[in-house]
């Protein structure tokens, strides 16, 4: 059945895929904007809908803008709060990330609130407002992270990224308990990876990459480990969140968990000797030397640099029925877009 969706963060990595698997199935998708005028920011998703059934409204909405979302949401039948600031490097972490993470979906939820008409509320969340570092799930006596853990190490002086998600979903849980107008769905993908479909992405994913692909890290790669989803599997996550049997909940959405190493070793196997990648994995007694250049605090490598995590990720799986894209596959297509892009 068609829906009004009112999606904030429509035009960016992960809701530009959302945003065009909803115009594919036919739905009116509002997007907000700060600003109508920049056009460049949303040409592909309007050459998307001239080849779709769907229908594109674009609103302009400020996160921090007290009742600026109220009028795009009149009318919505289901919100896609997708909207989050993804900076790793800030000067001032309480505007520049927590304030539009939390401020921001308070903004939005009330919108839907006072719309009356919106029945599901989906946010896009993250893992890290499960936890913080990798050291929490041997602190935890954890085998595995569950929807059931909160992130308690992080703060605004160490990985306030994580913080800002942290504090985010809480306010949407704490609002969501008190109004009984609409469901709250929260997915939370581990590092988004995969092709971006937009044409000028600036998510930490792609700089991450093209760092890794044109040798940033060829020294060594640092004893770090991830947890990888497909872009694409997000965003068919929040589409299946849309159905009426899906449960309310958090959703952990991560296809599997590697090291940076086993990441440049399945570049290499896709892409033979093409890039300049790491070989070997740099010692943890060196990190601290030069963690600094790449922005390391000795207290994030402390707690992170050469634990495994692992994800419970049945959820996911079972409430929302996803199905995981292969992780060489999310990679392959990711460089191969980035190269066609002359990104690399």
């Amino acid at each position: 059945m068609k829906k009004t969706v009112l999606i904030t963060g429509g035009s960016g990595y992960i809701g530009s895929w959302i945003t065009k698997y909803l115009l594919e199935a036919g739905h009116i998708v509002r997007l907000t904007v700060r600003d109508k005028s920049k056009r460049e920011k949303i040409a592909h998703l309007e050459a998307v809908q001239e080849q779709q059934a769907g229908q594109l409204e674009i609103w302009e909405a400020d996160l921090l803008k007290e009742g600026s979302f109220d009028e795009a949401a009149r009318g919505a039948d289901v919100l896609m709060h997708v909207a989050s600031p993804f900076i790793l490097k800030v000067k001032d972490a309480q505007k520049d990330l927590v304030d539009p993470a939390q401020k921001g979906t308070l903004n939005v939820l009330r919108a839907a609130s006072q719309s009356g008409t919106i029945k599901k509320v989906i946010l896009t969340s993250s893992v890290v407002s499960i936890f913080g570092d990798a050291k929490d799930m041997a602190d935890q006596n954890l085998k595995e992270f569950t929807e059931a853990q909160w992130n308690t190490t992080s703060n605004l002086e160490h990985q306030p990224y994580s913080y800002s998600k942290t504090l985010a979903e809480k306010a949407a849980w704490d609002l969501h308990a008190t109004q009984k107008q609409w469901k709250l769905i929260a997915i939370n993908p581990a590092f988004v990876m995969g092709p971006p479909l937009g044409k000028n992405s600036d998510s930490e994913s792609i700089l991450f990459m093209k760092r890794m692909l044109t040798g940033a890290y060829k020294t060594g790669a640092a004893p770090f480990y991830f947890g990888f989803v497909d872009v694409r599997d997000v965003a068919k996550a929040h589409i299946l969140a849309m159905e009426e049997d899906v449960q309310e909940g958090r959703h952990i959405t991560v296809e599997s968990t590697h090291s940076m190493l086993e990441l440049a070793n399945t570049i290499e196997s896709e892409f033979n000797q093409q890039f300049k990648l790491p070989t070997s994995t740099t010692p943890t007694l060196l990190l601290y030397v030069l963690g600094w250049a790449f922005g390391l605090s000795w207290k994030y490598i402390r707690r992170n640099a050469g634990y495994p995590i692992a994800y419970n990720t049945t959820r996911s799986r079972e409430n929302l029925g996803l199905i995981y894209r292969p992780f060489s596959e999310t990679i392959r297509d990711m460089v191969h877009v980035m190269q066609e892009r002359n990104i690399v």
